[in-house]
């Protein structure tokens, strides 16, 4: 889609749109705006769906580590039900990629195009998922039961089809929107497809432009990287489909441990025009007039499906030339009957205009939480779209009846005062500040979810797992971010879930070795123990490079961020003797930080289980840490820069440390992927070392920097998400940073502040007002809080509970006395200043 046409689909259109919607036509663009909407009492921006693209950050080379791959679709605020089109390669994009799908094709195995199964690049359709996950890195996310409106005869089995070069139908984005809670495409076949969905079901609008050959496929087996099992049965006098597949994989081809199974979804699809005919296939082979098909696709011998398996059926459609044929789908991880059970209750006989109008109406509420001011429609769009994003993850997984499956694969149903039981939880991304947005904006949310965690842990043997994927544990990436997590949403106030159950929970993780500690089964990648080579940190001081751990040196870091938050929340319980013990243990990096690790500077090391330092060390290279260098690694020390200040040489030594990672020799800015010698704030290491400045007396640096990563990383455009965005931290760390906030601390409430990029914000208990903001005005020249004069660069967390207003004078010169003094500094916590 051209910008243009981009500007032209991102307002929502009017209630006279939505009645054309439900009659299978789509809006026209000429009914939709992009001016800035403004209250007159106020100024704030209204109607702020108008301001989100779901196609920013869609766009990205088929290295899927460099894409937003962030998935455009119709869906609710952390809902269950993702509906939206799965690509399908072509014979030009294998030959651009960079050849591990063609290799991977050459030896027979199916390969997805993109993680959450969009790209923009991609120019055809093989399906339309009910369940997908946004921006994740990894493969393997869900993409179940794809649905594929279709015109030909089917005269060879779809599981034989390697690129789907048959079984799809091309699409051009001039015939494509998508805007929050529906999303619409015309395919090259003739059938125009719309989309909305409530949080546990979808509804589709098919159109036939020919009724000839008209059919739906429903590939059952074919989640994202393949299945276990699926089974689908087709009832042409009822008209209605049901089924099942139990999938898994996530990363599965990175090591064998989540090859396998650990989740069931269950579904009912209920088609409002007369089935006149059916037919099934099962692997290779073909069964005109079969109503039932059952057979998973596997996952190879490597995590990569093998072409050639899989099952599903089609069903033919009654219809006239030009007519619609609707299918409403309602879908649960527990049983058939709690699908039709959720169909029945959300959907309720409301039509598709209606559906859809709720779910744009849900996005509304939400994303007006966060309200600002400004002229910039632009700037607009890729906040608000950046807070959308923001707002896909975690996803509720309990259904109606309040029934879930947990961890130990049994069925429980939420109780006490807990609402929903939520899923997917990517805990290496979403720590560092997107829970921490979500609770800010509904501390009962946040609660809900760290029920859910806990909840999880509670049936997973005690376990906090790092990455949770429906039902199951992926133990995807490093460290303990569940622990920071839970600190975290009691912080910001969202406690009303077992508190005390979950510390005790965490403190027993973080004192007790479990035999998946002590265990290397999994790793590197799915290092099971949630405390990897416990039994090291306790007698060491450190994770060893020869240990059951993901690199041992970021292993430590990692942990040192854990238990800082376990002891805030231990002083949040009055639990003194904890507050010491596991302050201590946070300032366990210092044992790795090695003062003549090059000839001239020091840096975190690697070391061995002997005390010795690992060897050939390459502060520049990208392998020696997870997803990191050295120099990358070495800021992320949140809660004690102060001692890290002191470890380089003092204030100056950091500084200047600081501008050489961000800066080139000429002067030049380098914030992505580059070098790695220098930052790459487009990924988890690198994000937080732009606000370490601050512990420097400089902070117009952070504000100078923060404003520059935003001007060249995020942008109006289908390329415009940096990297992916893993289920929102990265559009969470966008949404902050525009505020000039920052939530640096793991387990406090606590904010560091650069210079927003809005007139005016507020945000739950916070009001910003900063009448200068532009591009030019990015430095913080005055700041008043609650009216009083400071120069401090960092607000306590007051603004939890009380409401607190900031005053912020802005310039296009920097103050350098902000910030600058001691006193004026965000405030270090190691083990002397508990």
């Amino acid at each position: 889609m051209n910008q243009n046409k981009v500007a032209r689909h991102l307002a929502l259109v009017s209630l006279s749109s939505a009645i054309l919607t439900a009659c299978g036509q789509a809006p026209s663009a000429q009914n939709q705006h992009t001016d800035v909407s403004v209250s007159a009492s106020s100024n704030y921006v209204t109607d702020v769906v108008s301001y989100v693209d779901p196609l920013i950050g869609t766009q990205g080379p088929f290295n899927h580590r460099q894409a937003g791959n962030v998935t455009p679709g119709a869906l609710v605020p952390f809902g269950m039900f993702n509906f939206g089109p799965e690509h399908a390669y072509t014979e030009d994009l294998l030959a651009e990629s960079e050849g591990i799908s063609k290799k991977i094709l050459q030896e027979k195995k199916r390969v997805p195009v993109s993680p959450g199964g969009y790209n923009y690049q991609a120019s055809r359709v093989k399906g339309f998922s009910f369940t997908r996950l946004s921006g994740t890195g990894c493969l393997g996310a869900s993409g179940d039961i794809p649905v594929m409106p279709f015109t030909k005869d089917v005269t060879f089995s779809p599981a034989t089809d390697p690129i789907n070069a048959y079984f799809s139908a091309g699409f051009s984005h001039e015939n494509e929107t998508a805007i929050p809670g529906y999303y619409q495409v015309g395919l090259d076949n003739g059938v125009n497809v719309e989309l909305a969905a409530t949080t546990r079901t979808g509804i589709a609008n098919f159109t036939y432009e020919q009724a000839d050959n008209a059919k739906l496929l429903f590939r059952t087996s074919y989640s994202q990287l393949g299945s276990g099992d699926a089974y689908v049965k087709v009832d042409a006098k009822q008209g209605e489909v049901t089924g099942y597949v139990t999938s898994g994989n996530f990363c599965g081809y990175l090591g064998e441990h989540n090859q396998r199974d650990y989740y069931t979804l269950h579904f009912v699809a209920k088609l409002d025009k007369p089935i006149s005919g059916s037919g099934a296939w099962k692997d290779g082979d073909v069964f005109k007039g079969q109503d039932s098909a059952k057979g998973g696709m596997g996952y190879g011998d490597n995590g990569w499906p093998d072409i050639g398996k899989g099952s599903g059926v089609w069903v033919d459609l009654d219809l006239a030339a030009g007519e619609t044929v609707q299918m409403r789908v309602g879908i649960s991880y527990v049983s058939l009957d709690n699908a039709r059970e959720n169909l029945k209750k959300e959907q309720a006989g409301q039509n598709f205009a209606e559906v859809r109008k709720g779910a744009q109406a849900a996005w509304e509420q939400e994303l007006s939480k966060v309200k600002v001011e400004s002229d910039d429609t632009s700037k607009l769009r890729v906040f608000y779209t950046a807070l959308y994003h923001s707002l896909y993850h975690p996803n509720i997984f309990s259904d109606v009846n309040g029934q879930y499956i947990g961890f130990d694969q049994q069925v429980h149903t939420v109780k006490g005062t807990q609402t929903h039981q939520y899923a997917n939880f990517s805990g290496w991304d979403v720590y560092r500040s997107q829970l921490q947005l979500v609770a800010l904006l509904d501390k009962k949310r946040g609660s809900d979810i760290a029920q859910s965690l806990f909840n999880q842990a509670s049936q997973y043997n005690g376990v906090w797992d790092r990455w949770t994927h429906n039902a199951g544990a992926t133990s995807v990436m490093s460290g303990d971010p569940a622990t920071i997590a839970i600190a975290n949403f009691v912080a910001f106030g969202a406690d009303d879930f077992d508190v005390s159950g979950a510390y005790q929970s965490l403190r027993k993780a973080a004192t007790e070795p479990t035999e998946f500690d002590l265990s290397a089964t999994g790793c590197p990648v799915f290092c099971r123990g949630q405390k990897p080579s416990l039994d090291q940190w306790q007698t060491l001081g450190y994770i060893s490079d020869q240990s059951n751990s993901w690199e041992g040196a970021s292993e430590t870091l990692e942990q040192a961020s854990s238990y800082f938050s376990l002891s805030q929340l231990a002083a949040r319980l009055g639990k003194q003797d904890d507050v010491s013990r596991f302050v201590n243990e946070a300032g366990f990096w210092r044992n790795i930080y090695n003062r003549s690790a090059t000839e001239s500077l020091g840096y975190i090391q690697g070391r061995n289980k002997d005390g010795s330092w690992k060897d050939e060390f390459d502060p520049f290279s990208g392998h020696l840490f997870v997803e990191g260098s050295p120099a990358q690694y070495l800021w992320m020390i949140p809660h004690d820069g102060a001692s890290l200040a002191e470890v380089l040489g003092g204030e100056q030594a950091m500084s200047q440390r600081l501008d050489s990672h961000f800066r080139k020799a000429d002067g030049s800015w380098v914030l992505y992927r580059d070098s790695s010698e220098f930052a790459d704030v487009s990924n988890q290491p690198s994000i937080l070392s732009p606000w370490m400045y601050l512990h420097t007396g400089e902070a117009y640096k952070t504000q100078q920097t923060v404003r520059e990563t935003m001007k060249q990383l995020w942008l109006d455009a289908p390329d415009g998400i940096p990297g992916q965005d893993d289920l929102g931290q990265m559009s969470s760390w966008y949404v902050f940073s525009s505020l000039g906030l920052y939530p640096k601390y793991p387990g406090r409430a606590d904010l560091v502040l650069s210079s927003p990029q809005f007139k005016r914000a507020s945000i739950g208990n916070l009001t910003l007002n900063a009448p200068q903001a532009s591009a030019e005005h990015i430095y913080i020249n005055a700041l008043k809080v609650n009216g009083e004069a400071t120069l401090n660069s960092w607000i306590d967390e007051t603004y939890i509970n009380e409401p607190v207003t900031l005053d912020f004078t802005l310039s296009e010169t920097p103050n350098k006395a902000f910030g600058s003094a001691v006193e004026n500094r965000p405030p270090s916590y190691g083990p002397a200043t508990q």
